[in-house]
């Protein structure tokens, strides 16, 4: 499977809400970089936070766009997360369903055709503008 496929599998699973398919597609000692927060070491990591963001958020990413180096071994995607924000984060604003749209980035470590690092970046301000207005 090529990156570009790979990266376009990730995301198509994310939108399924199949984190089982999504996380399949990752080494098992992959590295989160997570947005604004610590590196993440490791797919139990990796599941726990997307439970948790299961949990607090509705979201789908559109406009898709994937990247990717001649080797395989470096991808990015730029897309727009559209979601809902439904149950209160810890330090962030009180949730009350509340939409929001923005625009991400995403880049991505491959090795032996598996994600080994998934590095994702956002506006927080602007997040935390939408949802407390």
């Amino acid at each position: 499977m090529s990156a570009r496929t790979t990266i376009q599998a990730y995301f198509d699973a994310f939108n399924r809400g199949d984190m089982a398919a999504l996380e399949d597609l990752l080494d098992e000692q992959v590295e989160h970089h997570v947005n604004q927060g610590p590196v993440r070491p490791g797919i139990e990591k990796f599941r726990e936070f997307n439970a948790h963001m299961a949990d607090r958020y509705k979201e789908e990413l559109s406009d898709l766009v994937i990247f990717s180096n001649e080797d395989g071994t470096r991808a990015a995607a730029e897309f727009l997360v559209t979601g809902t924000y439904l149950k209160t984060d810890e330090g962030l604003p009180e949730a009350r369903g509340q939409r929001y749209e923005l625009p991400a980035g995403s880049f991505f470590t491959l090795k032996d055709g598996r994600i080994t690092r998934v590095t994702t970046y956002y506006n927080l301000q602007d997040w935390i503008r939408q949802v407390s207005g």
